[in-house]
């Protein structure tokens, strides 16, 4: 995997590219979401957007992670990352946010069933999970429409600022294809 660039993706009718420097303000837009903060826990300022971004090609060099900007239109109206990759074990774990203005067109959907799609495809991964917060419904139909199945509840599995939430796990096999 770290032989390769990390690629760009097109499929669903949105297109995955790594991230670039340029993308900061877009970054620190979305993470002034008050959803985004409340789902992703952070908020994020100009540096921390700059380290963010730059901090993605030393994980995909590592084999340790990938994220991708969600473009729609030839905008930025997501993310989607494989937050953890484990590639002798054939797995990785999926997050993702939209953007205020891009919700509703199931983007998030989309950009899932098109990084999953490539993970089992380039990446050979076995399993790809999904984690969310049982509060966070949402997150609960992005992940079925994208054919992913419930799997359990991870009970205090995550820290938000209101306190442990119960998380959701849900999984796509290389096999459910």
């Amino acid at each position: 995997m770290a032989a390769l660039s990390q690629p760009e993706i097109r499929a669903n009718g949105v297109v995955l590219r790594p991230w670039q420097s340029s993308d900061r303000p877009a970054v620190v837009a979305a993470y002034a979401d008050p959803a985004i903060q409340r789902w992703h826990c952070r908020s994020m300022g100009d540096d921390e957007a700059r380290d963010w971004i730059a901090g993605w090609p030393g994980r995909w060099r590592d084999e340790t992670g990938a994220g991708w900007a969600v473009l729609d239109a030839g905008e930025i109206a997501g993310q989607i990352s494989l937050r953890r990759i484990v590639l002798a074990e054939g797995l990785a774990e999926v997050s993702y946010w939209v953007r205020p203005g891009a919700r509703g067109r199931r983007i998030a959907p989309r950009a899932l069933s098109a990084v999953t799609g490539w993970s089992f495809t380039t990446l050979r991964l076995h399993r790809v999970e999904l984690c969310h917060s049982t509060a966070n419904v949402a997150s609960c139909r992005v992940a079925h429409y994208a054919g992913f199945a419930a799997e359990g509840t991870k009970r205090g599995g995550a820290r938000h600022a209101d306190g442990w939430h119960d998380m959701h796990l849900h999984a796509r096999l290389r096999s459910d294809r």
